[in-house]
Formats: structure tokens, C-alpha cells, sequence
């Protein structure tokens, strides 16, 4: 099964972590497709239709982007919003989404120990990525765990981001292939 990753970051070439993740997501072509939604709609004139069809033909889905303010880039908030329509992906007749697997893969520009209740943003990532998963289960899909690393402004050293990249792939080969991966354990 073939896995498509959204990528969704609005200044990708100044990004150390997730230019290197997409550089070792094109060593797999075979088995990942990358759609880069800021580069696919610059107008952010988003083509529903054509997007809906490619949500339809994948049945693992990876959502790659910098957590902005505690929440998505805004061009794919849009994309949520467009593409995750009534009638297509909830409502009458709408479940094309039911069934498949829907995660995340963040880089974070802050430490690991402030996405603690008593760290400085006071909430989880978990808390914050509560959006995504209320509309994961509204439309029937399955959650995954997420995957992210921490410190990616400027903690991260080249060795730690080289060594995610490695991760990240594990991961989407983990949960491609793994039928009860929504139980299981968020890669650290």
C-alpha cells in the first residue's frame, strides 16, 4: 500500500527538518507520493475535486507540516476546510474517508519538555493536535499517532534531524503496514 504525504510547509526551503524529510521521502518513490499543497496552489485556489480523487485513491494519508501557533499552516487549514467536505467526507453519502489511516508528521520549533502541563506551553501535543482528531474520527478515518521532533528553530543539530528523517520513514512504514496502528505507542 502506498502512502500519500501532504506536505504543507509555506516556506519550505528555509526549513532544515522538513527539507531533509522530503529529501528521504523521494528515496521511495515505489512507495510514497509527496503532494506539496503550498507549491500545487500558490493562489490558494484550492482544486477540490482533484484533491478529494486523491484522498480516494490512498488509504494511508500523512499530513507534513511546521506547527504554527499550536495549530496547521493556514493553507491547510483551507484544505481541510475545502477539501473535507459535506457530502464527501461526513453527512449524507459522505464517507470516502472511512477506514483510512490519517496522521501527522511535525517538525516543532520548541523543546519536548514545554509540551508538558507544567512546561512553558502548558498543554500537550496531544491537546493541541485535538482538532485533527475530532475531524479524524468525525469522518471515520483512523487516527495515528503522530510523529514529530522537537527543537527543529534551532536546538535540533543536523545529526538529530538526519537521525528523524530515518524515524519518519520507519514510521510510515510502521503504520502502512500495521492494521491495529492506531494503538499503538507514539514514536519518541
Amino acid at each position: 500500500m502506498k502512502t500519500l504525504v501532504i506536505l504543507a510547509h509555506p516556506g519550505l526551503e528555509n526549513s532544515r527538518v522538513n527539507q531533509r524529510w522530503k529529501e528521504e521521502l523521494l528515496q521511495y518513490p515505489n512507495d510514497i507520493t509527496i503532494h506539496e499543497i503550498y507549491k500545487e496552489y500558490p493562489d490558494w485556489d484550492i482544486d477540490v475535486p482533484r484533491e478529494q480523487n486523491l484522498m480516494e485513491a490512498y488509504n494511508h494519508v500523512i499530513f507534513q507540516f511546521p506547527l504554527y501557533w499550536y495549530s496547521y499552516p493556514p493553507l491547510l487549514k483551507k484544505w481541510f476546510d475545502d477539501v473535507f467536505a459535506y457530502g464527501w467526507a461526513y453527512g449524507s453519502n459522505g464517507d470516502q474517508l472511512k477506514g483510512k489511516k490519517l496522521g501527522l508528521a511535525m517538525s516543532i520549533g520548541d523543546k519536548k519538555e514545554n509540551y508538558l502541563p507544567e512546561g512553558s506551553v502548558s498543554f500537550t501535543v496531544d491537546q493541541v493536535t485535538t482538532p485533527f482528531k475530532a475531524s479524524t474520527v468525525h469522518v471515520g478515518a483512523v487516527e495515528l499517532p503522530y510523529f514529530a521532533v522537537f527543537g527543529a528553530s534551532f536546538q535540533a543539530s543536523d545529526e538529530e534531524i538526519n537521525q528523524s528523517a530515518i524515524e519518519y520513514i520507519n514510521y510510515i512504514f510502521k503504520y502502512n503496514s500495521d492494521p491495529s496502528s492506531s494503538v499503538l505507542a507514539v514514536p519518541s
